[in-house]
């Protein structure tokens, strides 16, 4: 059984990050709809992170709602999310980068199998497989290499990068539809149903604006003008087997109104363990109630469905990744915070 022990995804940028000005205690009303508790509110307001598994979705799925109080800017946030080559070296990263329009195998040569995926994918078939594929990419994997050689991985990662770029293509081209023939030809409308299921619960999270959700669920049918769109890979180890993943980014900025509003959306493509479907959406909201104050709220809700969380064996493994899933986002917050707010005392000297 191969499950996730760690939750990813907080240490990259986050998805769906909406800041709203002005908005005075709305942040409130939030916290009370995931029901957090008046002293879990209170450990916000004073500036400590509170996460919160929530109890929806079936038991493959896993959502967690986590709060910090920031004293800083949300721009600095918004850079931070975009720059995503700070990520490399640090904890739980072994790799990132950025996939252009175009791109070419050069362009994720940093993309490698870890040598217990190459060896997995020798014995791989249908149904049996340790990496996540299709059918058609398992065939691929058995017919194109030479498994006799001693060290075949360079044609294995040669292949996979070959059909991450496909991927990508694909998905240009067919938006969530292709998504769901790369992952499961015989149902491929599932992937698309799941994003919508994770999106649509995106809006519990204040101003989680309708013209970003449509651009995420109808891409690329849905223009979305002034949207900065792109594509990364990244190879991430939390404490179980190193993942590939490939997520679709997009940095967004409008004004609705007297408002400005905000906005980065992260959504997975492709992981080569553990994780079906994955969206994160995060919310700076000002806070308004002291006028001295140019902090805001970090709100995220994590989302994501995953294999190995069923059955008997499975709700014993799911307590352990929802506690570490909870526990990680508020490692996470507190990170970011202090990061978001040493810059700001930096600056102000």
């Amino acid at each position: 059984m191969r499950t996730l022990m760690v939750s990813f995804g907080l240490a990259a940028p986050f998805a769906l990050t909406v800041f709203t000005q002005p908005v005075a205690r709305q942040s409130l009303d939030v916290f009370a709809q995931v029901g957090l508790t008046p002293g879990q509110i209170a450990s916000i307001d004073e500036g400590r992170p509170v996460a919160k598994v929530l109890s929806w979705g079936e038991s493959s799925e896993i959502y967690v709602f986590g709060a910090v109080h920031v004293n800083g800017a949300p721009a600095a946030y918004l850079q931070r999310s975009r720059d995503i080559k700070r990520l490399a070296g640090t904890p739980g990263y072994l790799g990132i980068g950025e996939i252009p329009a175009g791109a070419t195998a050069a362009d994720l040569a940093g993309v490698t199998l870890d040598a217990d995926d190459v060896k997995a994918l020798k014995k791989c078939r249908e149904g049996s497989c340790d990496v996540q594929l299709p059918t058609t990419a398992i065939r691929a994997f058995q017919n194109a290499v030479d498994w006799s050689q001693a060290d075949p991985s360079a044609k294995v990662n040669a292949l996979a990068r070959d059909m991450l770029l496909g991927l990508v293509r694909e998905y240009r081209r067919g938006g969530n539809a292709a998504l769901g023939v790369y992952r499961d030809k015989e149902h491929p409308a599932r992937v698309a149903a799941q994003f919508e299921t994770m999106v649509g619960r995106a809006a519990a999270i204040p101003d989680v604006i309708p013209e970003l959700r449509r651009y995420l669920l109808q891409y690329p049918n849905q223009d979305l003008p002034g949207a900065d769109s792109y594509f990364y890979w990244e190879k991430v180890d939390f404490g179980m087997k190193p993942t590939i993943r490939v997520n679709h980014a997009v940095v967004y900025h409008t004004r609705a109104g007297e408002r400005e509003i905000s906005a980065v959306a992260i959504k997975q493509l492709y992981a080569s363990h553990y994780f079906h479907t994955a969206l994160d959406v995060s919310a700076c909201i000002s806070d308004t109630t002291k006028s001295e104050s140019r902090g805001f709220y970090l709100l995220t809700l994590k989302g994501s469905e995953q294999e190995g969380l069923t059955g008997f064996k499975g709700s014993v493994v799911r307590r352990v990744v929802v506690d570490k899933t909870r526990s990680s986002l508020e490692t996470a917050l507190a990170s970011i915070k202090q990061s978001i707010e040493q810059t700001a005392a930096g600056a102000q000297r």
